[in-house]
């Protein structure tokens, strides 16, 4: 009873994992006192932002190596399994615990909770040679951190966030997704994201929700009141400028597999975990990215011509901006000094994410 308490608590603190929207793409199956399987699904089918299932599988790496962190407070050695013959829409991976005297506690396992998306805008301060290399000491050697900082790439990264912020505004695809996943007149939220942290004003906010009650209206606004321009500028533009420096981590071999994107979620979890308990605040940037992705690899995401289009250009624009690394680049984000979010996603109650308790 004793060990079957240890991983509840152990996995109630590893459910506050990033994902993307807030998904949580994973359901936790106790087996025995010191055994767990994590069942993992992702969103392809009907979330346009998960190509290939990529987004889930990060946030699934991400999920494991928070695990792992927890797990360090109770001296417990974490062996984790990938199911070779689990379909990659369901990945399915079998986790074992065991007592190790040498396992220290890991010092990021306080802020897991502490960590949270921050989409207002933070200090431009640019960040310190010691926090640009704790960060890259971080991901670990199979990744690499590139920086883009000054006035200069801030201002060509917001360009390409503002525009690649029409690209989402203008698709329906992408439109099904987002009346999905805003909690509307909420702060917090435990499945969703509230609409006080999409860092959008009061006024915006209001308007975004009226127009987005139907297609027809976005589509209305967009084409004649110039609908976009507003919430791009706020959620975009503004904060792209507004922070230290945008990063790019980027495998040193270029992923292909399931298991290359769950090790590159575990990577950019403890990038994230780090930055926090340096005091800096983290935005993931990840729609170039997949956009281009959906185009290098010839997939239809649209049935939009002119969003095809667009997308194409703003391919390019990602090309530009991130280089030579574009091929092997894995995350995209802001970072930079700045208060907590005062509005965030919180989880679904680790009750609620276990699925076939054998008691």
């Amino acid at each position: 009873m004793e060990g079957r308490i240890t991983i509840e608590r152990i996995l109630d603190i590893a459910r506050w994992a990033p994902s993307g929207d807030n998904t949580q793409p994973w359901r936790f199956e106790i087996v025995d006192s010191d055994s767990v399987i994590v069942h993992g699904f992702d969103t392809r089918k009907d979330c346009v932002y998960d190509l290939q299932g990529r987004a889930s599988q990060l946030s699934i790496g991400a999920l494991l190596e928070t695990i792992a962190i927890a797990a360090s407070t109770y001296g417990l050695r974490v062996e984790t399994r990938r199911r070779c013959d689990a379909p990659d829409v369901q990945p399915t991976f079998d986790i074992k615990f065991s007592s190790d005297i040498e396992i220290m506690e890991d010092p990021l396992v306080r802020f897991i909770t502490e960590r949270s998306v921050q989409r207002r805008r933070l200090r431009v301060r640019p960040l310190t040679l010691t926090e640009k290399q704790v960060l890259e000491a971080s991901v670990g050697v199979h990744y690499q951190v590139k920086w883009l900082e000054g006035w200069a790439n801030r201002f060509r990264a917001a360009r390409l966030m503002f525009r690649n912020a029409k690209l989402r505004m203008i698709m329906p695809e992408a439109y099904q997704v987002h009346r999905r996943v805003i909690e509307w007149n909420a702060s917090y939220s435990e499945d969703r994201i509230p609409q006080a942290a999409l860092g959008v004003s009061a006024p915006t906010a209001w308007l975004m929700r009226w127009v987005m009650r139907s297609w027809a209206r976005v589509e209305f606004f967009n084409t004649y009141l110039a609908g976009t321009l507003i919430p791009r500028l706020e959620m975009d533009f503004v904060p792209s400028l507004a922070c230290a420096a945008h990063v790019v981590i980027a495998a040193r071999k270029t992923p292909e597999t399931i298991d290359d994107y769950i090790l590159a979620g575990r990577s950019v979890q403890r990038f994230w975990l780090t930055a926090t308990k340096l005091g800096l605040r983290h935005q993931p940037e990840m729609t170039p990215l997949i956009f281009a992705g959906y185009l290098k690899a010839d997939i239809a995401f649209t049935k939009n011509e002119n969003v095809k289009l667009f997308a194409a250009s703003t391919a390019a624009d990602t090309f530009e901006l991130i280089g030579d690394d574009m091929a092997r680049a894995v995350w995209i984000g802001r970072i930079g000094e700045g208060p907590a979010a005062k509005a965030r996603s919180r989880r679904l109650s680790l009750e609620t994410l276990l699925v076939s308790d054998r008691r």
